[in-house]
């Protein structure tokens, strides 16, 4: 599913060895891949991150404040984009679809990135084993996108409960996924 050099959105959720699971990746795939980076407020903290995700194969950051074009050129010529979208950015940024049957505010860039870049959606899993980490890699989304963001990141949501459901521990559920309420939605 990783191989050549069609342009590829890389679903990875937050699961707590995404950040093994896409180092074992870099370092394995022959071509540059990328992904999105948001500041963190300490700074150190952030210099700490930076370092730490640019020192294995070729992954290149491209920073939330930097907007979409770099990030679909990058795609559309073929690198592939390890995208974490299952967030809440807060109402202006986020559609409110399902997740384990609660309306939940879930950012829709995994649809917006697979239309923009023309490109397949690949889910990669990251596992923590007894014996270190597994990375699976699941066959291309069929159908994805759909040319409906809301409906695409609500099927995203169902898959990711699909995904959470073979490894319920595993899940960064400290995300805080629910944080952000429909108006006149009381507080999780």
């Amino acid at each position: 599913e990783l191989a050549g050099n069609e342009p590829t959105v890389i679903f990875l959720p937050h699961f707590v060895g995404l950040d093994a699971a896409w180092a074992a990746m870099a370092l394995a795939m022959p071509r540059p891949s990328t992904t999105i980076y948001t500041d963190q407020s300490n700074k150190l903290v952030d210099q700490w991150i930076l370092q730490g995700r640019q020192r294995f194969g070729h992954l290149r950051l491209f920073g939330r404040i930097e907007g979409v074009k770099p990030i679909v050129a990058a795609l559309r010529e073929g690198q592939p984009l390890y995208l974490l979208p299952d967030m809440d950015f807060g109402p202006d940024e986020s559609v409110f679809v399902p997740f384990y049957g609660v309306t939940t505010a879930t950012v829709p860039s995994l649809s917006r990135f697979a239309r923009l870049g023309r490109a397949k959606v690949v889910p990669l899993l990251p596992r923590i084993t007894d014996y270190g980490y597994e990375v699976q890699v699941l066959p291309a989304w069929t159908d994805f996108p759909s040319g409906d963001a809301v409906a695409d990141t609500a099927r995203m949501n169902a898959r990711l409960q699909d995904y959470i459901a073979t490894m319920p521990a595993q899940y960064y559920w400290v995300h805080k996924r629910f944080k952000t309420r429909p108006e006149g939605e009381a507080s999780l």
